[in-house]
């Protein structure tokens, strides 16, 4: 609770200043290697609650809190910066062609992934909370439609909001290695 303070403390005087300070995102990568069930896989646009879906990197302070501060952003928009990532690492996993929505490649994908987070925030408990639900699912193709819910949690490793990029990373190559293993074996 006192590191969250500190960084609210952080927020709030940088909120003082007349510039935004934006954070790239910081990409994590995984070990896990599993051999893909389809030829290629499609990852739709991510979608994420208001907060996380803005530019301001948004932390709670206390359950069910959550402050934001414009002059400390996120250099890229959250959404894309997501996909993009589940994209890079599904690939890297899997091994297969996978592409972001639109589909950048001729034809159909044999597979697509769809997540939904409900949650994405540096919680006031010192976890990096990512929540929601994917679905899996191909068109044209005998491969079974799933959905499963995933709730995330990474420790934040530090203080301030390069630890919290850090841990979201952390937290999104956790969630691709959830997806990961629907898609392969």
């Amino acid at each position: 609770m006192i590191r969250y303070l500190g960084i609210a403390a952080a927020l709030t005087l940088a909120a003082c200043s007349s510039s935004s300070t934006l954070l790239q995102y910081a990409p994590a990568q995984s070990d896990l290697r599993l051999r893909a069930n389809v030829s290629s896989v499609m990852v739709q646009t991510v979608t994420l609650p208001s907060y996380a879906a803005s530019e301001e990197i948004a932390v709670e302070i206390e359950p069910g809190i959550i402050e934001t501060s414009s002059d400390f952003l996120w250099a890229d928009q959250p959404e894309r910066a997501v996909t993009l990532a589940l994209t890079a690492n599904l690939n890297d996993i899997l091994g297969t062609t996978v592409g972001a929505d639109p589909w950048p490649f001729p034809g159909l994908p044999d597979a697509a992934v769809d997540v939904r987070i409900s949650e994405m925030v540096a919680g006031a408990d010192g976890n990096f909370r990512l929540t929601g639900q994917f679905y899996t699912g191909g068109d044209g193709i005998d491969y079974p439609n799933r959905s499963e819910r995933f709730a995330v949690a990474v420790p934040i490793l530090g203080e301030g909001v390069t630890a919290i990029s850090a841990a979201q990373a952390r937290a999104i190559v956790a969630l691709s290695e959830r997806i990961a293993r629907n898609l392969g074996r």
